[in-house]
């Protein structure tokens, strides 16, 4: 049986389909045209930009997970930053307990600049931290006003260490509590 018995070529609805005017090679050429068009075009526009807003440098504690993952969030920093979690945050960076880790974070930091073009770094410290406690003693945060304080020290101290090795890099501390509130520091 023969196309035309079936559909005659002369049939205004497909009539250049049965003449060949269009090829199932043809079709299938721009069909992956698209495809490829449609699924690269976003991949090239992300890979051209490739910049990232920030590393965030967090608490390994449990219980600030989900309070920083909402912080960042809300300040649209999604799929957006690095992230870099340690016990202490910025304590684990700046104490001398925890010396024998600086080299871990300064190097991921300098690899988060080169790869994903950061400009800022946010360190989060929180309340009620084993490792600011294991850092400067019980005492140093038995109360919240020495507790704010110890903090306050130890992310300035952190702000000068990053500004002394990355100078054109942006630096914003806080102080977050257990529940998620954060306080931040200039």
């Amino acid at each position: 049986m023969s196309t035309s018995t079936i559909h005659p070529t002369s049939c205004s609805c497909c009539s250049d389909l049965m003449r060949g005017a269009f090829s199932r090679r043809a079709l299938i050429r721009g069909a992956a045209a698209g495809v490829i068009s449609t699924t690269l075009s976003p991949l090239a526009a992300f890979a051209a930009k490739r910049q990232y807003d920030a590393m965030v440098l967090s608490c390994i504690d449990p219980r600030l997970q989900e309070p920083v993952r909402r912080y960042t969030a809300r300040r649209g920093l999604t799929g957006k930053y690095s992230h870099f979690v340690i016990a202490g945050a910025a304590i684990g960076v700046v104490a001398e307990p925890f010396k024998d880790w600086r080299k871990a974070f300064w190097d991921n930091l300098a690899t988060s600049i080169e790869i994903h073009h950061i400009r800022r770094v946010i360190a989060i410290d929180h309340r009620d931290c084993g490792a600011a406690k294991i850092a400067y003693g019980a005492d140093k945060v038995a109360n919240p006003k020495l507790e704010t304080e110890t903090h306050r020290a130890a992310l300035g101290e952190f702000r000068k260490q990053v500004a002394a090795r990355h100078p054109q890099m942006k630096v914003e501390t806080g102080l977050m509590a257990v529940g998620g509130r954060i306080e931040m520091f200039a």
